[in-house]
């Protein structure tokens, strides 16, 4: 059985068990998470897509720390090479059970 799933403007397939990096949600480490959207399911009948009344609640199993801009910049005999960069905070939940 497995769930289609939206949150932080993504989709995600997941089953129960499953670890997903998704955008930062609140909460800390070892709190309850539902989410309310799911697209589609799939179980043993087939597939039920549309207006679902399912939920699918998981684990958050770590939380990412806020990442400012990465800068780094190097001189060498030859040029000047700079690089810029943005490292996305996010959140590891645990899938513990779907809800339908």
């Amino acid at each position: 059985m497995y769930a289609v799933i939206k949150t932080g403007g993504k989709q995600y397939k997941v089953a129960v068990g499953d670890e997903i990096f998704v955008e930062k949600l609140a909460g800390e480490a070892g709190e309850q998470v539902t989410f309310d959207e799911v697209l589609a399911i799939s179980d043993e009948g087939g597939i039920q897509a549309g207006d679902l009344k399912a939920t699918v609640t998981g684990e958050i199993v770590k939380q990412g720390k806020n990442k400012k801009v990465i800068v780094s910049k190097y001189k060498a005999k030859k040029g000047y090479r700079r690089k810029n960069g943005h490292r996305q905070p996010y959140t590891r939940v645990r899938v513990s059970a779907i809800n339908v």
